[in-house]
């Protein structure tokens, strides 16, 4: 098990870590798309309710980083979302691949309008491997929250189906793609979005979901 990964589970079970052992990183990109769509109460209400729900202890203050800063590091869990363009450079690929292989996850969320964009360049990043559906038997969905038919659906778009999406490095998944979803919105206030209670918590369940599968469960197979 990679080091810093072991450390980041170690946080959260153990006793002896208390309130604001680690943060998660919120993405900063180039390209034009708005990075920052989310950015006032979508990944801080994720953190109060997993740690309200799931007794963890996540720093309630997420950190904004940079795709190519190596302070990417510190971070066990990094989100990344918006609607369009996003471009990153081959210096960039190579932080996010060190960083996935090191033990870091990287959480992508399409807020509608990212999918064409997005694609091409996590080939950059990984261009030995491809996108997997996740059925809905895969744990992510099982974990501390009931998800039977897989990927729930939160905000409609065009009518088509969520999915999650994920890449597999040596066997250890690395990388989440969240699409047709719109998690990080339910995850906002629900007065931004008018979400009703159930959606609003049904995407807050499933980021825990995420959180508690990454931290505990995303061991390699195969």
């Amino acid at each position: 098990m990679k080091p810093f990964l072991l450390l980041l589970i170690l946080s959260i079970t153990s006793p002896s870590f208390g309130q604001g052992s680690f943060k998660l990183a919120l993405l900063k990109y180039n390209g034009g798309g708005d990075w920052y769509a989310n950015l006032e109460t979508s990944l801080p209400n994720l953190i109060e309710f997993t740690n309200s729900n799931l007794q963890t202890s996540i720093h309630r203050e997420q950190a904004i980083i940079d795709l190519g800063d190596k302070a990417l590091f510190n971070y066990p869990f990094a989100h990344l979302t918006g609607h369009g363009n996003i471009i990153i450079s081959p210096s960039e690929a190579e932080n996010l691949r060190n960083y996935m292989i090191a033990g870091g996850f990287l959480h992508i969320d399409d807020n509608y309008g990212m999918d064409p964009f997005i694609r091409p360049e996590l080939e950059k990043i990984f261009p030995e491997l491809e996108l997997i559906e996740l059925p809905p038997s895969h744990p992510i969905f099982h974990q501390a929250f009931e998800f039977s038919d897989g990927l729930p659906k939160i905000h409609e778009h065009d009518e088509k189906r969520p999915q999650a999406l994920a890449l597999y490095y040596e066997g250890r998944m690395v990388c989440l793609y969240t699409f047709e979803s719109d998690l990080g919105d339910g995850w906002e206030d629900p007065r931004i979005h008018n979400d009703t209670e159930e959606n609003h918590l049904n995407a807050l369940k499933m980021g825990a979901n995420i959180l508690q599968f990454v931290f505990l469960n995303n061991e390699p197979t195969g």
